[in-house]
C-alpha cells in the first residue's frame, strides 16, 4: 500500500515525492529513477509514469540540493531509456504477427500499427525522435516500430539520438531553472508547458497530413 501511495504521489507531485525519497533512501534514488524511466519506455502496459516531469524534477533537485549528481544521473537515465526502448522494440517484433492478427489488444488497435507504419514511412526516423518527447506515445512507438516494418539499424540510430536529446534537454532545463523561485512554486505549469511544446511538432504533422488528403 505504501508503494502505491508513493507512485500516486509521484504522478501528482514528482518534485515533492522525489525529494522525500532522497531524504529517506539516499543513493537508492538512482536505482528508482533508472527503474521508472526503463519501465515507462520498455513496458507498453505502463505508459502513464511521469517521464518528463520526473526528468525536470531530477534537474531541479540536482541544482537546489546537490543530492543528485547531474553528471552521473544523465548518462544513467539515457541508458535506462535506451534499454527500455530496445526491450519494447523486440517485444513488438516478437509479437508482430500476433498483434496484426487481432483487431485490438489492450488499448492498441491493428489500425494503429498500420497508421504508425505509414507515418514512419513518410517522416522517417525523425518520428522516433519526436515520439520520445510525447507522453504515452514514447511508450507505444518502440513497440509499434518493432511490430511494424522499421529495420532495427534505422531504429537504433534515431533511438539513441532521441534518448540523448530527451534526457539531456529536460534534465538540464530543470537544472538551470532549479533555483528560480517562480519555477519552484509553479512546477506543474512549467512541466505542462514543456509537454505542450513537445507535442506541437506531431500535432503539426498530423494536421498537415489531414489537410493534404
Amino acid at each position: 500500500m505504501e508503494i502505491i501511495n508513493f507512485f500516486l504521489q509521484l504522478l501528482k507531485d514528482p518534485l515533492t515525492a522525489l525529494s522525500d525519497f532522497i531524504s529517506e533512501h539516499g543513493t537508492v534514488t538512482y536505482g528508482l529513477l533508472f527503474l521508472i524511466i526503463f519501465v515507462e519506455t520498455g513496458l507498453i502496459v505502463m505508459p502513464l509514469l511521469p517521464g518528463d516531469s520526473l526528468l525536470f524534477a531530477v534537474g531541479v533537485l540536482a541544482a537546489a540540493t546537490g543530492k543528485i549528481e547531474i553528471t552521473f544521473v544523465i548518462p544513467l537515465l539515457i541508458g535506462a531509456a535506451l534499454l527500455g526502448d530496445n526491450v519494447n522494440y523486440f517485444i513488438g517484433k516478437y509479437f508482430s504477427e500476433f498483434v496484426k492478427s487481432k483487431d485490438k489488444i489492450l488499448f492498441l488497435k491493428r489500425e494503429h500499427i498500420t497508421q504508425t507504419e505509414e507515418f514512419y514511412a513518410k517522416h522517417g526516423g525523425q518520428t522516433v525522435i519526436m515520439a520520445r518527447f510525447v507522453p504515452i506515445v514514447r511508450t507505444v512507438a518502440p513497440f509499434v516500430a518493432g511490430a511494424g516494418s522499421m529495420k532495427y539499424s534505422t531504429y537504433i540510430t534515431f533511438c539513441v539520438l532521441g534518448a540523448v536529446l530527451w534526457v539531456t534537454s529536460i534534465t538540464l532545463l530543470g537544472y538551470f531553472l532549479g533555483n528560480n523561485e517562480w519555477v519552484k512554486h509553479n512546477f506543474e505549469k512549467v512541466v505542462l508547458g514543456i509537454i505542450a511544446v513537445s507535442v506541437l511538432p506531431m500535432i503539426f504533422a498530423f494536421v498537415k497530413s489531414k489537410l493534404s488528403k
